[in-house]
């Protein structure tokens, strides 16, 4: 069926935080100043003691610039800045829980280019806040209910810089799999695509006994997601094999999602890593509630695979937020989404690339044999093709006539053997179009013929 993704009265806050062109509205740093300004008003209320706020970044240039006026912000409401510098998503939200702070910051684009940037806020208890919350900030931004609350002479805040907070994530990452085991005689390549995970990534697969062949982790402010990490993993697919290592981790610019190489140099993306993990803890017993949570985007293979190994998947709109607050609701401990992101709640509040790559060793040490073993039975992908279309104007698509009759018809076709996701973009003006389906073909005339149908509805702007 249909879907979009959850609906707010948010403007500036997406599926993932607020981004945009760094120095250009919103991605302002008159917005962060005024953010700070809100996020501190907000987590200060019902206390007495000053709140702490966290701020963590990626590499990127504009970074310095948000990062400066986000914690001016914090101190101009009476805050307390704890600067972490260039860390990982996940040791953010880490850090915010561990250092007992009210609220955590990170500065980060994720997989955009360098130009870009992005603010995304977590409370309290390590997890992103809930669209109610984010919408009460914005309320705030718009107001001026602040600006009558700024402190002055002794109530205005300071700032500190957390000069260990690397050495807590790389001690906290590795907790997340039993002492007794290693990584001796591993050899691993680890591309941290020039991002926050440059430092951290290497030092926590070597701390462990691995080998470990490092590519992206020269950071030098533009070359950010450059062809490496996550979205090019040909670098690392080339290097495994020329190392014969025995796999190969690609994380995004701020670590928290990953795409795996096997030995072989294949890819292993976030619907594969589900299924190995998921049919693993499943065939233990010890997978809560049977039950992996993925998003709308996943393969039908990977309900399948969850399935007949005795387990349930449960869907959500896109966005690893959404997946998260499912799981919370519900008591599941096990989700992510097809791109990478892994959410591992018995580890850690938000998805996490170092965490997630360490499930997958822990896995292979327990069997004994090569991912490229492993991944090829849990898995049988249902084809599958995606488009995106831009068009003029963004109508509900309930209100898209052709466009409904079209995907009526394509889901009376397909009937159980396939499935049809037709939902607007969280973050560009696009129509993405998704069908899957037993034959490449077919799926490829319904994509196109759904494309057509939608271009009717919404006819280009004469303009």
């Amino acid at each position: 069926m249909t879907s979009e993704n959850a609906s707010t009265d948010r403007e500036l806050f997406g599926t993932d935080g607020i981004r945009g062109v760094a120095n250009v509205a919103p991605m302002t740093p008159e917005l962060a100043l005024r953010l700070g300004r809100a996020i501190t008003y907000v987590a200060g209320k019902g206390k007495s003691r000053r709140p702490r706020i966290v701020i963590g970044k990626d590499t990127r240039l504009s970074g310095y610039m948000l990062e400066t006026a986000m914690a001016s912000g914090i101190c101009a409401m009476g805050g307390r800045v704890m600067l972490s510098g260039p860390i990982p998503t996940p040791a953010v939200a880490h850090l915010t829980v561990s250092m007992r702070a009210d609220a955590g910051v990170v500065i980060s684009a994720s997989h955009n280019p360098y130009s870009d940037n992005g603010i995304k806020v977590f409370g309290s208890d390590g997890f992103k806040l809930p669209d109610e919350q984010e919408a009460e900030i914005e309320r705030l931004l718009r107001s001026s209910d602040i600006d009558a609350s700024a402190p002055t002479g002794e109530g205005i805040g300071s700032a500190i810089r957390v000069d260990d907070a690397k050495g807590r994530y790389i001690v906290f990452a590795k907790q997340s799999i039993p002492k007794e085991y290693t990584l001796d005689g591993l050899r691993i390549v680890v591309d941290a695509a020039h991002g926050a995970a440059y430092s951290v990534a290497p030092s926590v697969f070597m701390e462990l006994g691995a080998d470990v062949i490092s590519l992206g982790c020269e950071p030098d402010g533009k070359n950010i997601n450059d062809k490496v990490g996550a979205l090019y993993p040909a670098s690392v697919q080339q290097q495994v094999v020329n190392h014969r290592a025995h796999i190969g981790i690609a994380l995004d610019g701020d670590a928290d999602r990953v795409i795996i190489v096997d030995d072989a140099g294949h890819i292993v993306d976030g619907d594969a890593i589900m299924a190995l993990y998921g049919i693993e803890r499943l065939r233990a017993g010890t997978l809560p509630k049977a039950t992996v949570v993925a998003t709308v985007m996943s393969n039908l293979g990977l309900e399948r695979a969850i399935e007949n190994a005795g387990g349930k998947l449960v869907r959500t709109a896109v966005g690893d937020r959404y997946v998260v607050e499912e799981m919370r609701k519900s008591g599941y401990m096990f989700g992510g989404e097809q791109s990478g992101h892994l959410i591992f709640l018995e580890h850690a509040s938000t998805g996490d690339g170092i965490i997630a790559a360490l499930q997958v060793l822990l896995i292979m040490l327990r069997r004994g044999r090569a991912l490229s073993e492993l991944v090829p039975g849990c898995l049988q992908r249902v084809p599958q093709l995606l488009k995106n279309v831009s068009l003029s104007d963004r109508k509900p698509i309930q209100e898209m006539p052709l466009l409904m009759r079209a995907i009526q018809k394509v889901e009376n076709e397909l009937g159980r053997e396939g499935r049809v996701l037709v939902r607007w973009s969280g973050t560009e003006p696009k129509l993405r179009v998704m069908v899957e389906g037993p034959d490449e073909a077919r799926i490829a005339t319904y994509v196109n013929d759904m494309i057509e149908q939608a271009s009717r509805d919404i006819p280009p702007s004469k303009n």
